[in-house]
């Protein structure tokens, strides 16, 4: 017999919330620096370096890791969530891939039509992930979503895209760019919780316990893989010499708006 069941987003008390939106912003903020710095690289091979950079920062860790950890907090009753491993690595080269894709279309020069699509294809990879990840779980019944709530995830974060890269382009000083980082964070994990919220479970505690990984068998390695993925840009970006910066937000300052 189908029941529709209880979930909990916050099994684990709410400081899991703030642990993953801290793990977003600094993905985001360390992503935005890479960008900013791609904007002023005298090479396209660093250039797309810095974006590649930016892509793991911000997909990888900003938006992804970001939604596991969250995860971590959600429980339904009457069954046991096993995740398949399959579509959860898929959800996290969907959120890198796309997120690089935003970026290379923005380029250096900022124009609306550029910023609108870049912004738009950042903020529908948020959402693939984010379905795509939830695509992974495994219950001892049904998932189904109320469309209305996930229409509205994805407005939030295309929105949140759209934002966050003009701020990353338009934006020189170091402040500011912390306070794209923070007002990113909270869009990402908005849209977390709004995606969340438009999960129905059915749940037959007759059925049998679904394959697949408990989200702590695989949560923990990855964070720290995470942790190591934003040591690079982080490293590069300090190992910037004063003359090398001072040359960067010169020339930012300069940087061609259409």
């Amino acid at each position: 017999m189908h029941h529709a069941h209880e979930m909990n987003h916050f099994s684990m008390g709410l400081w899991l919330l703030f642990l993953a939106y801290i793990v977003s912003v600094v993905g985001c903020v360390v992503g935005l620096a890479c960008t900013r710095r791609s904007a002023v690289a005298s090479t396209e091979r660093s250039r797309l370096g810095w974006l590649a950079m930016a892509a793991v920062s911000i997909g990888g860790i900003g938006i992804w890791l970001m939604h596991f950890i969250a995860m971590l907090g959600f429980s339904v009753s009457g069954s046991v969530i096993r995740y398949d491993l399959f579509w959860t690595v898929v959800s996290a080269l969907l959120a890198i891939a796309a997120t690089m894709v935003g970026l290379v279309i923005i380029g250096r020069r900022v124009n609306i039509w550029t910023l609108l699509i870049g912004g738009v294809i950042m903020g529908v990879a948020v959402n693939v992930m984010h379905y795509t990840g939830m695509n992974a779980i495994r219950i001892q019944g049904s998932v189904s979503y109320d469309t209305t709530l996930v229409a509205i995830s994805v407005v939030i974060a295309v929105v949140a895209g759209t934002l966050s890269l003009w701020f990353t382009l338009v934006l020189q000083r170091p402040l500011l760019l912390l306070a794209a980082g923070i007002a990113m964070g909270v869009a990402v994990v908005g849209m977390h919780y709004t995606g969340m919220a438009a999960v129905r479970v059915s749940v037959d505690p007759a059925l049998p316990i679904p394959q697949g990984l408990e989200v702590f068998g695989f949560l923990f390695p990855v964070f720290v893989v995470g942790l190591l993925a934003l040591a690079a840009p982080i490293a590069a970006l300090l190992t910037l010499s004063d003359d090398d910066l001072d040359a960067a937000e010169a020339e930012a300052t300069h940087l061609p708006v259409a």
